[in-house]
């Protein structure tokens, strides 16, 4: 009788530990699926705070150990979904398995969900309980930009970019899309705190907080006050199929002159082109960059190709910037797509099969390059580096006036992915105070203001020439101080936190 009398708790308890897992995870899940849903294309905001309570839910009543292998599990099937557009050109060559190449990127990515939720999970054991979900949403944002930055780095899916369209966007003119991130984990995290304890009080000072301080930045925003912009730029969106481009290379120059002429009826100071619409080493045609200077030189403006650069045994993804006062400037991609341009560790890889047929044969630029223009100085970023803020940011204080995104998204079709990397755009301009021009092979192509509205904008798959006018930068606090700093304030301020709770707690010990 003892025997079986002991045995039994033993086994409900298993049963409930296993329940309770598999609740933990389909909310988990949940949670995953509501934060992929507020970025394009469904692009419901507005479910990111939900999404984040349901992960602080969880995480706030489970081990470090536990909130870990969640955090994981969440990170797993957010950045699978957040990044499936990633084998749709692919998808062509390898047939069925192209949506599964979305698990590259989404097993880099997710031990940064996981890490954010182990060091929630110590907050809310070690701090207390009105303070512990500030902390936690310090750590969840902390990691945000842990995982966007280096060369892996892969900065889709920041939480604040799902806003660019918000009247949180606000907030990246003063601590950018991390504070953003920051704003909407702390309600999260303060909104699961009221389920979980019961009590209130914490939600809505953090709520009156937060709309205390969207007013104070909406009216200290210079943005709101833009002047006039007088500057005419033109966009050039030639709609060249991405498998005719790297066969074309007769059909992109004659399309895209004739286009430049086209748009120069409008008396634009910059025209700005596509990434690679040149597909060759441009350097190395002395005939082909006498035409492009002669161009420039017919329609009195700056003119802005993408196209390759060879320097000795490198080759880099470049913009050449043309003059109509004659001669051309090189900018050389600084941040280039892991596994696509470069293959990171590939010279202590180099004995595994088959790595020396991987894709990755483009070297990195190394200079936050500023180019005087007939409009303004221009800081170019090429597709991919539009999704790092200090990018942008390294050339803003460098003197940069107005951002040149220049892209290739004809490789994601008409999937999310152009959405994306269009919103990030938005983000860049708020962020910066700065004007962006950004053109697209297949689109988006179009022209951001600094508050993160599109004065002009193309659709997808049409060959047309945005144009608009831009102006100088207006003065933002990001702009100043750059994404590290706010990195580092969140750290700070998540040890603080934790600091001062345990010290309450050995108080009343």
């Amino acid at each position: 009788m003892n025997a079986v009398t002991s045995t039994k708790p033993k086994v409900n308890l298993r049963i409930m530990v296993s329940s309770l897992s598999l609740r933990d995870a389909g909310i988990a899940a949940c949670a995953a699926v509501a934060l992929a849903s507020a970025f394009p294309k469904l692009g419901a905001a507005w479910l990111v705070p939900f999404g984040t309570a349901a992960l602080f839910w969880i995480w706030q009543g489970s081990s470090w150990k536990k909130a870990l292998l969640i955090g994981w599990f969440a990170g797993l099937i957010f950045f699978a979904l957040d990044f499936a557009w990633v084998g749709h050109t692919v998808g062509r060559y390898i047939g069925a398995f192209g949506p599964f190449l979305a698990l590259g990127p989404a097993l880099i990515e997710a031990p940064f969900i996981a890490l954010a939720g182990l060091l929630a999970a110590i907050a809310y054991r070690q701090m207390r309980p009105d303070l512990a979900p500030l902390a936690a949403a310090a750590a969840f944002t902390f990691c945000e930009w842990l995982r966007s930055v280096g060369v892996l780095a892969a900065p889709f899916g920041q939480l604040g970019y799902s806003q660019a369209d918000s009247p949180l966007r606000v907030i990246a003119a003063y601590a950018g899309t991390y504070g953003i991130t920051f704003v909407l984990c702390a309600f999260g995290a303060y909104l699961a705190d009221a389920l979980r304890r019961k009590t209130w009080r914490p939600l809505a000072t953090c709520a009156i907080a937060i709309a205390v301080l969207l007013v104070a930045a909406w009216i200290a925003w210079p943005a709101r006050r833009l002047p006039q912009p007088t500057i005419t730029v033109a966009a050039i969106q030639g709609n060249i199929a991405q498998s005719l481009k790297w066969n074309s290379l007769l059909l992109a120059e004659r399309r895209y002159t004739a286009m430049t002429r086209a748009a120069s009826a409008a008396g634009p100071r910059l025209v700005v082109w596509p990434e690679t619409v040149i597909t060759t080493e441009l350097n190395s045609d002395p005939e082909l960059l006498a035409r492009f200077e002669d161009l420039a030189r017919e329609v009195h403006a700056t003119i802005v190709a993408g196209s390759i650069y060879a320097a000795r045994d490198r080759f880099y993804n470049a913009l050449y910037i043309f003059s109509p006062n004659g001669g051309f400037s090189v900018y050389r991609k600084r941040q280039l797509v892991p596994f696509a341009e470069s293959f990171p560790g590939r010279p202590f890889l180099a004995w595994l099969p088959y790595v020396a047929a991987l894709n990755g044969g483009l070297s990195a630029g190394r200079v936050a390059g500023v180019y005087p223009t007939t409009a303004l100085p221009i800081a170019p970023l090429i597709c991919w580096e539009s999704a790092f803020a200090d990018l942008a940011h390294a050339q803003v204080r460098r003197g940069a006036q107005l951002l040149v995104v220049s892209t290739d998204d004809a490789w994601f079709g008409e999937t999310s992915g152009p959405y994306m990397h269009a919103q990030i755009a938005q983000l860049r301009a708020i962020e910066n105070g700065a004007y962006v021009i950004r053109a697209a092979a297949t689109g988006i192509s179009g022209i951001i203001a600094p508050d993160g509205r599109w004065v002009a904008r193309s659709r997808l798959g049409q060959q047309t020439i945005v144009t608009g006018a831009v102006g100088p930068r207006v003065p933002t606090l990001f702009a100043r101080i750059g994404p590290t700093p706010v990195a580092a304030l969140l750290a700070i301020g998540y040890a603080a936190l934790l600091i001062a709770g345990r010290r309450k707690q050995q108080d009343v010990v």
